[in-house]
């Protein structure tokens, strides 16, 4: 289940966001304090989940966060870049193919998008399997473009249009 972040989520966000294996590819260090995720929290609960920008849902499964699955909606409220973490205990299992798909039958079917995009490190295979694995083609690869935790990386990007989805889930 896709949900709001509750203050009770606090503990466990900052869990799987503190392991270095899950923050590697992500734009956070570890650890992330418990502090820093009741900020978090505090202030993803202020925002409109339709509005422009960053917001990031909680991934629930039987009452247990596992993940989170963020939208990032562009100005023109047509597009939406995507981004999404699972707690290392709980990956393998299919939650982030789930919830990213889910995610993006929202973004499609209610809100009306024509366009998904996300990005990965070049290193995250497990990532572009999933992308792919649920419709986006890979429409880039941008060469040592990113200067991440110290070296620089290789940027995958991806895309997916409100009809591709359509003709692949009919």
């Amino acid at each position: 289940m896709l949900r709001s972040f509750s203050a009770a989520d606090a503990p466990a966000f900052a869990a799987y966001r503190s392991d270095p294996e899950v923050a590697r590819y992500q734009g956070w260090d570890a650890p992330f304090s418990v502090a820093r995720a009741e900020e978090f929290i505090r202030e993803v609960s202020a925002l409109d989940p339709a509005g422009i920008g960053w917001y990031q849902y909680a991934v629930d499964v039987g009452g247990t966060l596992v993940g989170d699955v963020g939208v990032n909606l562009h100005e023109d409220h047509r597009q939406a870049e995507i981004g999404y973490t699972v707690a290392r205990e709980h990956q393998r299992r299919g939650y982030a193919t789930e919830a990213v798909g889910r995610l993006v039958e929202h973004l499609f079917t209610d809100r009306g998008l024509h366009r998904v995009t996300a990005e990965c490190d070049a290193r995250n295979d497990r990532s572009a399997r999933l992308l792919t694995r649920l419709g986006f083609r890979q429409e880039g690869h941008r060469v040592k473009a990113t200067w991440h935790k110290g070296e620089w990386t290789d940027d995958l990007l991806f895309a997916l249009l409100a009809e591709e989805w359509r003709g692949k889930n009919t």
